[in-house]
């Protein structure tokens, strides 16, 4: 089956997308807008929103129509397979079949100053309704904050005997994210302590295919709350156990 976007009607093709060009606003500006849409394949382009963003810079919002479709069937995906537990449950698997508290650290790393994410998936009181990791009885959660180096990281994980390793990267431009979290994992290898760990990264540009790539056992993207990555933990320890 062939899909299209959806705009008003099935399949009718019809996209908005935005960008910045750096021209400075006016008709040509518009007219460039226009045909550079044009130039990615969309048919009828019409600038719904202009606005200066400097004296040399516009940014625009296109309406149009995309001609190309795909069959959603051909598209493979490296998908978790884990299921998502309950906050019960969760605690209740591994009291039971690890029999321990499971040491958890995680940190904004190198230059990313940014700890909301992270503090999503740590904080007691969690996000989107679901509570952070240190609420979890069964998990011993640790977060040293943002801008942690790797080697700092490391060391800290091995001093606290941790079990998994949380990575939050916000900061993309340039790929610097690509960057800090091969460097983390190139560290981890050449120090011998790759295997130790669970390595696990989340961010705004990160997906689980994506953190496969770069070396790491699971990635989550935007959306994903301490539920999904304590249900990950969780029955990911207990597999590996067996």
């Amino acid at each position: 089956m062939q899909i299209r976007p959806y705009g008003d009607t099935a399949n009718d093709g019809v996209v908005q997308l935005s960008f910045t060009l750096p021209l400075p606003l006016g008709s040509r500006a518009h007219e460039a807008a226009r045909r550079y849409a044009m130039l990615m394949g969309i048919s009828n382009p019409y600038v719904a929103h202009a606005e200066s963003v400097d004296t040399s810079f516009s940014f625009f919002v296109i309406y149009g129509t995309c001609s190309y479709t795909l069959d959603p069937e051909q598209i493979l995906v490296d998908e978790l397979a884990h299921a998502e537990l309950d906050f019960y449950a969760i605690n209740d698997l591994i009291e039971k079949e690890l029999g321990r508290r499971v040491t958890v650290i995680g940190a904004a790393i190198e230059s990313d100053a940014h700890t909301v994410g992270i503090d999503a998936i740590f904080n007691a009181k969690g996000f989107a309704g679901n509570y952070g990791l240190e609420r979890f009885p069964a998990f011993r959660a640790l977060n040293l904050g943002a801008q942690i180096s790797c080697e700092a990281l490391l060391r800290r994980a091995s001093a606290e005997q941790a079990e998994a390793i949380l990575v939050s990267q916000v900061v993309t431009q340039k790929n610097v994210h690509i960057h800090n979290l091969t460097k983390l994992i190139e560290l981890a290898e050449a120090e011998g302590v790759r295997d130790r760990y669970l390595m696990i990264v989340g961010g705004p540009r990160i997906s689980h295919v994506f953190a496969k790539e770069l070396g790491y056992d699971a990635g989550f993207g935007p959306g994903s709350t301490a539920i999904t990555v304590a249900s990950y933990i969780a029955q990911e320890l207990v597999s590996r156990k067996g």
